[in-house]
């Protein structure tokens, strides 16, 4: 490697300086630097999870020592460096943001630690424990060791709840099948709590409105030579009355334009559907829409899980900014009741949005693009939301090759979503949390693409979006039509067509409907998770339909050498399925690592003989393998002989791509990111136009590209500004032998840093 000397000095120099940031030598005289705690076991019987009580013992350690990063503290560092600076300037900045105070010593309370450390215990079900706290003292630095005499945690014998002849009785021994609090388990406060919360939660949903997890008591029986304790769960005898009185649902009242600043509603301008008190007010959304989404209904047992559908639908329309449900009890001399008031605060009906920027693309091409939107959240009074949108955009290439290419292009968009199902038949309601959703859409495209051609593309969307839960969504398209024509064909796009007739083929047959669904799985909706997995796994199917009405009705046979036509266009018949996999590991400060693994694969049949071009895979730009050029990848080892025209980049049938990343918090909204991507794409059958051989799992390993490189962030929660920088480490297109070019890495070079540093600027984050 011919900068590999290079590279160990410059490595060993940045070690040697960095030694200066382990900061132990800037401690000031008389104090000594807390380095951190460790704990050791003594027992008079062999411990069951000795890792496990250690890990117990730990999380009640305090104060937390410096940070270390490669046995080094650079932030206390830069605390120490940056002195004693004013409120305001770069110092002080430099001591805020990048430094982080010392932990002396002297604030460490070993004693007080111990008895934190042996309270953990007794939680954990080691009731007889004993820490000692012993200091270790060096120069500068002090750490402290602490010596836990402890048993086996008890574990848990029989679980026994209240037996008596109250009905809250009877629910919670019904409950007590699903039990958290499982024979021969460690003993937990923990688990006890979680235990008292999932009985109130059983007793919520079954009507007792007023009761509360502090009103039940476990009791403990121990068998101290086995380690075994006996719980017995009862309700305090002190519980007051109404805490286990089941409550019914009196009156119920919706107040659609609820608002502090309004004034008391008039109790005369009222409305009741399907026994629902509503005020009347105009341009509101339908009693009968709001009734589908309002779960808390006159004469009904209360339910919690009631309670919450009720509120996750109304805020889920979209229409509301707030929603609340107030319960109060109501004077009755017969059955206890609970009036409920559903408060509702309108979003605005009509919004207006623009937005202009300036996008520049990695091959080089840059240009303003104009995005305007409009919605009307209440269209026919049903909580239906129209969205028209109109974007337009111009670029071209200021420096590259052909700095004489532009292209512009306009498109308007019209989305109508309704808030239930619109199906032929009727369907039964359901207590999902969340609101149903069909869509209707209608889009309209026009490409410009100078000294090349025309495109034209209507598209048209019937389908249907759902959760499942918060974390499952579906989506599913049974009508997806997108019809293009390309017209007013340059005679240089005609040549480049001619070369290659897949190319053409792929621009032919521009006619897809047919079936689309969507599902993808996330945990990024749970911030708190430590490790987060997102799935997205997509199905499209196109063609089929028509093939077997040509078949069935025309006794025709659809074949690419007799390709059959729908509106005088050829309609394209195939088969799409996508997968994309993610895992975060969440570290502290926001810190994650990110794994990525997405393939998917396209296979063309019946009518057609290769896939349209907007329904191949494509691989290289900002958001795929970002050392290389947008779309600049594959087929296998082919290489387009003029990356100017990557639009007109020969696609694959087939995808595989791998990312990692890691992200860190460097100060305040800027972060950055190391990042390493690899993969291709590949046709399923040879293209005799091309020389790329189709993908084998034999050879497709070595016809993988792979890039590495930083990237800094502007992240500002609410919008994403993301330069990254890639370098590639394996080129595909090269001759066998030679695609590995990390030998090549010349930073010095001109050259070299033109032909293979790619910057790609973009908006949010790549996966």
């Amino acid at each position: 490697m011919k900068n590999f000397g290079a590279i160990i000095s410059s490595l060993c120099l940045l070690a040697f300086l960095m030694q200066g940031c382990t900061a132990t030598r800037l401690v000031p005289d008389g104090e000594k630097l807390y380095t951190g705690a460790s704990v050791k076991l003594s027992a008079q019987e062999k411990l069951r999870d000795k890792k496990e009580i250690i890990e117990v013992a730990e999380s009640a350690i305090r104060p937390k020592p410096n940070k270390k990063i490669f046995g080094m503290r650079p932030k206390l560092w830069f605390y120490y460096k940056a002195g004693n600076p004013q409120k305001k300037g770069f110092r002080h900045w430099v001591k805020t943001k990048l430094g982080e105070p010392p932990v002396y010593m002297s604030e460490v309370k070993p004693d007080e630690t111990a008895k934190f450390v042996d309270a953990r215990f007794f939680n954990y079900g080691i009731f007889k424990s004993v820490t000692v706290p012993a200091v270790v003292e060096k120069k500068k630095t002090a750490h402290v060791n602490y010596l836990s005499e402890v048993h086996n945690p008890f574990t848990i014998g029989y679980v026994r709840f209240a037996a008596d002849s109250l009905p809250v009785s009877r629910v919670m021994e019904a409950a007590k099948s699903k039990t958290l609090l499982e024979k021969d388990s460690n003993y937990s406060l923990d688990v006890l709590k979680k235990e008292r919360e999932r009985i109130d939660a059983v007793l919520k949903d079954s009507g007792y409105f007023y009761f509360n997890a502090d009103a039940l008591l476990f009791t403990g029986d121990t068998i101290m030579s086995d380690k075994i304790i006996n719980l017995s769960l009862s309700i305090k005898p002190e519980t007051p009355k109404k805490n286990t009185t089941v409550y019914r649902i009196g009156q119920v009242t919706v107040n659609p334009e609820f608002s502090l600043g309004r004034g008391r509603m008039n109790a005369a301008d009222t409305i009741v559907v399907d026994s629902v008190v509503f005020y009347n007010r105009e341009y509101t959304v339908k009693p009968s829409v709001l009734l589908r989404s309002i779960y808390v209904r006159p004469g009904s047992i209360y339910s919690r899980r009631n309670h919450n559908i009720t509120l996750n639908r109304l805020m889920g329309m979209g229409n509301y900014k707030f929603v609340n449900v107030k319960f109060a009890a109501a004077d009755s001399s017969q059955s206890p009741l609970l009036n409920a008031l559903i408060q509702l605060t309108p979003m605005p009906k009509r919004t207006f949005r623009s937005e202009f920027n300036i996008v520049s693309k990695s091959n080089d091409f840059i240009g303003p693009h104009l995005q305007a939107g409009y919605k009307n959240r209440n269209t026919f009074n049903g909580a239906e939301l129209l969205s028209f949108n109109l974007g337009g955009s111009f670029e071209t290439q200021f420096s590259g090759q052909r700095t004489d290419l532009f292209s512009y292009e306009i498109g308007p968009q019209v989305e109508l979503f309704f808030p239930k199902f619109i199906v032929p038949f009727r369907l039964k309601r359901t207590g999902s949390f969340f609101v149903p959703k069909t869509r209707v859409s209608v889009a309209y495209q026009y490409i410009k693409r100078v000294d090349y051609f025309n495109l034209t593309s209507l598209q048209m969307v019937f389908g249907y979006k759902w959760k499942e839960t918060a974390k499952t969504e579906h989506e599913l398209n049974p009508i997806n039509i997108n019809y293009a024509t390309v017209s007013k064909k340059s005679q240089q796009f005609n040549d480049l067509l001619d070369q290659n007739p897949f190319l053409r083929k792929s621009y032919e047959e521009q006619f897809i409907a047919g079936l689309f669904y969507s599902y993808t799985f996330n945990e990024q909706v749970i911030p708190t998770q430590k490790n987060q997995f997102y799935i997205n796994a997509t199905a499209e199917f196109s063609g089929n339909t028509l093939s077997l009405i040509k078949r069935t009705f025309y006794k025709e046979s659809p074949s690419p050498l007799n390709p059959s036509r729908f509106a005088g266009s050829i309609y394209s018949e195939f088969s799409r399925g996508t997968i994309d996999m993610r895992h975060y590991f969440n570290f502290k400060k926001k810190n994650k690592i990110v794994l990525r693994l997405f393939t998917g694969v396209g296979v063309p049949y019946g009518n057609s003989s290769t896939l349209p071009y907007v329904k191949q895979f494509f691989s290289g730009g900002a958001n795929s393998i970002r050392a290389f050029v947008i779309n600049s990848l594959g087929p296998g080892t082919y290489r387009a002989a003029d990356n100017s025209a990557s639009f007109l980049q020969q696609g694959g049938d087939m995808k595989l791509e791998g990312n990692a990343e890691y992200r860190c918090n460097l100060a305040g909204i800027f972060k950055g990111a190391v990042f390493v991507d690899a993969g291709n794409v590949w046709l399923l059958k040879r293209n005799e136009s091309i020389d790329a051989a189709p993908f084998s799992f034999n050879s497709f390993h070595n016809e993988m590209a792979v890039g590495t490189g930083v990237g800094l962030r502007l992240d500002a929660s609410f919008f994403v500004i993301r330069l990254d920088v890639g370098i590639p480490l394996r080129k595909p297109f090269l001759p066998e032998g030679e695609r590995w070019v990390v030998d090549a890495i010349n930073f010095g070079s001109g050259s070299w840093r033109s032909d293979n540093l790619i910057f790609n600027l973009a908006i949010g984050y790549p996966f």
